[in-house]
């Protein structure tokens, strides 16, 4: 029996909320502001295409949340790492690739550098960065992460990723730890193809699951890799995995916080699955937000089809539910953040001029 036609509306709002959007172009498409203004999506992810400069991102930004729910934010999302993952040109910071940070020692230039970063995105809108990376670099044949992570060891990955995230925290920023379970010894790149990691499960806990088991009662969210883990579950992907996300993240490390999973869009899962499939299997597996980057017509598909499998399975509906209600809860700890600076005053701030001199020494 299908639901009616209110109940399918409410369960379309409900699916809507747990994802997070992208789009193409300078300017934000119609499809967007309407979802925004029935407030069912979660928020949105920027890219370099989406930005000419930093007062038009700010133009853009403020189209999306003007007049919405204040006490529910949207999260208006982006990558800026450091290094070669930056969406955001000078004059917002540049930091260099984490590898230098971590090498560097320094875990309060590492601090000290999230915050200023994180009072710059705040200051132009965005509340939400997915750094730090917790991956650990110890496969020199990675093309992926390699100089994105911080360090060749758990333990100089787990300091400056936690740095990291307390400064983006006060800069007024929430941080997202990734790629669960781990991406850093893969041989694939997860945007291309599907990665397969093949260590015993005590190889995984000595070393890609310490960073994220240090991290989990201190970072408000994590996001899942497109990676199989053949110790773990060899059937599927992390981000479909009830036993990596249920299991290990939520029962063994007892993190609390919000589960998105990487872009939906990513060739490890779209050779394997629509993303209408992938979406559904995800939430299933425990993930509490779904990114689609790019396809806005993807996006509205996956929207239907998660309400729909919601009307007409009762398990998945609860699971949906809950997946909503931490979704939920993570955009509200933005009331919890130090609030925005004017933009001009984010850029020239004491701290900002201290941390671009005491970064010059590692160029």
């Amino acid at each position: 029996m299908l639901p009616s036609p209110n109940k399918m509306n409410e369960l379309e709002r409900m699916a809507g909320n747990v994802i997070v959007c992208g789009f193409a172009g300078l300017d934000v498409p119609a499809p967007v502001h309407k979802w925004l203004s029935e407030e069912s999506v979660a928020g949105l992810i920027l890219f370099k295409r989406n930005i000419g400069d930093m007062h038009q991102a700010a133009a853009l930004i403020s189209s999306c949340v003007a007049d919405r729910d204040p006490t529910l934010p949207v999260l208006v999302c982006v990558d800026q790492e450091g290094g070669r993952v930056a969406r955001f040109g000078e004059p917002v910071l540049q930091l260099p690739p984490m590898r230098a940070l971590g090498a560097a020692g320094d875990t309060r230039l590492t601090r000290d550098a999230a915050m200023v970063l994180g009072q710059q995105l705040r200051a132009i809108g965005i509340n939400l960065n997915f750094a730090p990376v917790l991956d650990v670099d110890t496969n020199p044949h990675n093309p992926i992460i390699g100089d994105r992570a911080f360090g060749r060891t758990p333990d100089v990955v787990t300091e400056h990723a936690l740095a990291f995230a307390e400064g983006l925290r006060r800069g007024g920023v929430l941080s997202c730890g990734k790629h669960f379970p781990g991406h850093g010894d893969t041989d694939l790149d997860s945007h291309l193809a599907l990665p397969t990691l093949r260590h015993d499960r005590a190889r995984l806990e000595e070393v890609e699951l310490s960073p994220f088991r240090a991290a989990a009662k201190r970072i408000p969210s994590v996001m899942t890799a497109h990676v199989v883990f053949d110790a773990v579950d060899p059937a599927v992907p992390a981000t479909m995995s009830r036993t990596t996300i249920a299991g290990i993240l939520r029962a063994e490390l007892g993190f609390e916080g919000a589960v998105f999973s990487d872009d939906l869009e990513m060739k490890a899962i779209t050779e394997r699955y629509s993303i209408e499939e992938a979406g559904v299997l995800a939430i299933e597996a425990g993930c509490d937000l779904l990114l689609v980057c790019s396809d806005l017509e993807a996006a509205a598909r996956l929207r239907e089809t998660i309400a729909m499998e919601a009307g007409r399975n009762e398990r998945f509906r609860a699971r949906l539910a809950e997946a909503r209600t931490r979704a939920d809860v993570l955009r509200r700890r933005i009331h919890d953040l130090p609030p925005a600076l004017p933009l001009k005053n984010a850029l020239d701030t004491a701290d900002a001029r201290s941390v671009r001199g005491r970064l010059r020494v590692l160029s």
